[in-house]
């Protein structure tokens, strides 16, 4: 696992740097990283629309990107296996590439469920979030009114208890990046998400970790504990699978637990068992 970790530190770290020249003082970075998302082409089969959900999929999917990530990146697989399957699929680019402060980002969440709910006349999305993007919906969910308005929540790696990388003691992080602080293990952020209910609202509440997770660490900091909720560790369903944070969103073991888990009633089953192929 050396080369893999040494791969996910310097990526990380050179998308940390590449923040650096366009931002010339904290105010600016701030205001930046707020309320500018970055525009990409959005992933494969999403943001038609003219889309309208059917009686067997009623609540459209909004796909919500990682730290550092656009509503491209990463994300094809996911995105196309979701349209294949019958569902209007959205994603959103927000906070710029998500570096900015949370609760900032989780108004942006807010204002494009909106949108969808208007556009496809729907009366609830699902979402399906990568690394900080299955844990911000939570904020829009116990703080911004997201709790009639949210039918399930998948999680792919996410970072709901945060993570003691030690990748957060980059100097000039609190400048560039004050979501990656936010995700610190034990950070005021997080203690006010999870105080109290973990996961309130009526929606279910799906969590796919693995344990080569090199970011999120501890891997299992992502489970969540509610009634309505599935923790499932992916190398549990499929043993040799090494799917790590950044590519669990293109793994095919972790998209068939997505749609299992926007396919039925509550959260994931724990019972079911994916198919194990790439």
């Amino acid at each position: 696992m050396g080369t893999r970790t040494s791969w996910i530190v310097v990526l990380i770290a050179s998308l940390v740097g590449a923040l650096g020249p366009g931002v010339a003082a904290p105010a600016q970075a701030q205001s930046l990283q707020a309320d500018s998302p970055t525009p990409t082409i959005p992933a494969a089969g999403a943001n038609d629309w003219s889309c309208k959900p059917t009686k067997a999929h009623p609540s459209p999917v909004v796909i919500v990107h990682g730290t550092f990530g656009d509503s491209k990146s990463l994300l094809d697989r996911l995105s196309w296996s979701m349209h294949s399957a019958g569902y209007c699929v959205f994603a959103l680019d927000y906070g710029n590439r998500a570096t900015g402060p949370i609760e900032r980002s989780a108004e942006q969440l807010k204002d494009f469920v909106d949108r969808v709910l208007t556009a496809t006349g729907a009366a609830k999305v699902s979402m399906v979030g990568h690394s900080q993007g299955g844990m911000m919906p939570r904020y829009y969910i116990k703080f911004l009114g997201g709790a009639d308005k949210v039918d399930d929540l998948v999680g792919l790696a996410p970072s709901n208890h945060g993570t003691s990388n030690p990748l957060l003691l980059t100097p000039g992080l609190e400048t560039y990046c004050p979501a990656c602080l936010q995700q610190k293990t034990g950070s005021e952020f997080l203690r006010n998400l999870n105080a109290d209910d973990e996961t309130p609202g009526s929606a279910s509440y799906t969590n796919i970790v693995t344990r080569y997770d090199e970011v999120v660490l501890p891997y299992a900091s992502g489970y969540l504990v509610g009634d309505n909720t599935t923790n499932i560790e992916l190398q549990a369903k499929c043993r040799f699978d090494g799917a790590e944070h950044l590519y669990i969103p293109m793994d095919g073991p972790a998209i068939r637990l997505v749609l299992n888990a926007l396919g039925r009633e509550g959260p994931a089953d724990p019972a079911y068992q994916p198919s194990c192929a790439p």
